[in-house]
C-alpha cells in the first residue's frame, strides 16, 4: 500500500527538515517540497504562477505515486488554506491516484515565540528576509482551521518530528 504524506506549516516551522529526516526513517519513499516547484527570481506570486505550481506539484505527485519503486511519498508545502490541500487531493483523485494509498495530512505548528526565534535564525545566518517573521506568525492561527492532524513542534527537534509522524502513520494515528 502507498502512503501520500502532506505536511504543511508556515514558513521557518521546520517542514524541510523535517521531511528530509522522514525521507530517511521510511523505507522506500521519496520526498517533494513545493518550494522547488517554483523557485523562481524574482518570486511572483499571480494567478497564473499559482496555477503553475499546482500542475507541477499534481504531475510529479502522480508520478511517484504510480512508480513501483516508492511506497512513501512525502510532500511539504505551506497549506495554508484548506483549498490548496482540496485541489491537490482532487487533483490526485480524479486520476485514480489515492484510490490505493494511505493519506496523512499533518500540519506543523508551534508557538509564536518558538517560530520566531527559529526564524531570527535563519535571518541571522542570511537564509531568509527579516519580513518573513511578521507573515509567518500571522499565518499559524491559519493551520487551527485546516482538517489534518496538528504535531505541536515548538519543543520538538525536526529529528522527533520526524519520528512522531513515522509513529503516527504506522499506528494510523496522522
Amino acid at each position: 500500500m502507498k502512503h501520500l504524506y502532506l505536511i504543511g506549516g508556515t514558513m521557518g516551522v521546520g517542514k524541510t527538515h523535517t521531511c528530509q529526516l522522514l525521507k530517511e526513517k521510511l523505507d522506500r519513499s521519496v520526498f517533494l517540497d513545493g518550494d522547488w516547484c517554483w523557485d523562481a527570481h524574482p518570486f511572483q506570486v499571480t494567478e497564473e504562477t499559482k496555477s503553475m505550481v499546482l500542475d507541477n506539484i499534481t504531475y510529479l505527485l502522480h508520478n511517484f505515486l504510480r512508480c513501483s519503486a516508492y511506497e512513501h511519498v512525502i510532500f511539504c508545502w505551506v497549506m495554508h488554506e484548506q483549498s490548496i490541500i482540496d485541489t491537490l487531493l482532487d487533483r490526485l483523485r480524479r486520476q485514480g491516484d489515492l484510490d490505493a494509498a494511505a493519506l496523512h495530512c499533518i500540519s506543523l505548528v508551534c508557538t509564536p515565540r518558538a517560530l520566531e526565534a527559529r526564524l531570527r535564525c535563519d535571518v541571522a545566518r542570511g537564509a531568509r528576509k527579516e519580513e518573513v517573521i511578521v507573515r509567518s506568525i500571522a499565518r499559524l492561527p491559519l493551520y487551527q482551521k485546516l482538517h489534518t492532524a496538528l504535531l505541536d513542534v515548538s519543543d520538538l527537534t525536526p529529528e522527533a518530528a520526524a519520528e512522531a509522524i513515522r509513529e503516527g502513520a504506522l499506528h494510523g494515528s496522522m
